[in-house]
């Protein structure tokens, strides 16, 4: 039985135990909007100026796979609107952070442009599937006539990734290099 079914199917958010799953989802919904903003969206622009020092890239050539990433994004939104509606929210979203962490890694391994852009494009993919429609259609489900603070709540702290990330990449940056511990220096570990 597909997420949404689930959530119709139990007792209406008003009720003690279906409260306590809403926020709990709701819950578990901000954090994963955060980290998946913030690895798949915010991390990019920070890491540019590493990443065209490191390959040789121009800025506008590393930036036009990160923006076919997102034009993939958008025409994947069709398709994974219809397996929401026919699988639920839990699997298509688990679905696309299983297929965003090895994008994420294709990334950061990338050993041309080539392989660069292709991994742009499939965590374009795992964007449609990771990002809000997703986890809307899962509050919509479990918070029903309720919903609207529930996605409000969401959209807020969602738009925390920036904040977080941001920083967070720019310090993982700067200790690692953009590739990780593939371009860490001897020593950098000790931090």
């Amino acid at each position: 039985m597909a997420a949404d079914e689930e959530a119709t199917t139990t007792a209406p958010a008003g009720t003690g135990t279906s409260r306590h799953h809403a926020r709990r989802a709701l819950v578990g919904l901000c954090v994963t909007q955060v980290t998946s903003w913030g690895v798949l969206y915010y991390a990019f622009p920070v890491a540019l100026v590493a990443i065209t020092a490191d390959t040789g890239w121009s800025a506008p050539a590393a930036t036009a796979a990160f923006s076919a990433g997102l034009v993939v994004s958008a025409v994947a939104g069709i398709p994974v609107g219809r397996w929401l509606d026919r699988h639920g929210p839990r699997r298509v979203m688990t679905a696309g952070s299983v297929l965003a962490v090895p994008a994420t890694v294709a990334i950061a391994l990338a050993p041309d442009y080539a392989a660069f852009l292709a991994a742009w494009l499939v965590a374009g993919a795992a964007m449609s599937a990771v990002f809000y429609q997703a986890a809307f259609a899962a509050l919509i489900g479990w918070y029903g006539d309720r919903r609207v603070r529930a996605l409000t709540t969401l959209t807020l702290v969602a738009g925390l990734a920036s904040t977080l990330f941001a920083p967070l990449t720019s310090v993982l940056v700067t200790e690692l290099g953009w590739r990780g511990p593939t371009s860490c220096s001897p020593g950098c570990w000790r931090w």
